[in-house]
């Protein structure tokens, strides 16, 4: 039987991480499966856990004012789903919907919160990975943006 830690230490965000650091971690990590359609969270709401993707897919969305709710990123195997959790105030950027079946593992973020102040180490590598996660989201929701308001160049001479 494939166990949590198995799970974990199979995702691409925690390659290279010891195993007792892995090992530290699965004890705060379930499997957590979403059916297509399920918002798994919304904007702005309280941020209590992240997600390691390793089935389905997940589009992040955020409400752009005279537009409505605009995909900003579309998540796949081997993605991480959430960042807010780890930074007060703890609440969610954007909105996450599972647009096809997903197989994940959910943390826990109160308890890695804890686990990374026992073991400054470990905090310090998962805040590392999380925040080339955040420089990423920014970057692709910063791209998606100005495409929403590039206008036609017709008539310009371009």
């Amino acid at each position: 039987m494939i166990t949590t830690f198995d799970l974990l230490a199979a995702h691409p965000f925690l390659a290279g991480l010891p195993a007792g650091q892995v090992e530290r971690l699965a004890r705060w990590a379930r499997r957590a499966p979403f059916r297509a359609g399920t918002r798994i969270f919304e904007e702005n709401g309280r941020a209590q856990r992240c997600w390691f993707i390793r089935d389905g897919s997940v589009e992040l969305r955020t409400r752009v004012p005279g537009r409505g709710e605009v995909v900003v990123e579309t998540l796949g195997p081997g993605s991480v789903l959430g960042w807010s959790w780890l930074f007060p105030p703890y609440r969610w950027h954007f909105a996450a919907v599972a647009v096809r079946p997903v197989l994940s593992i959910a943390l826990d973020g109160a308890g890695v919160r804890a686990l990374c102040r026992d073991d400054p180490e470990l905090g310090y590598e998962l805040t590392t990975r999380f925040m080339a996660v955040v420089v990423d989201r920014m970057q692709a929701t910063r791209l998606r943006l100005l495409g929403l308001h590039e206008t036609p160049t017709e008539g310009l001479g371009a």
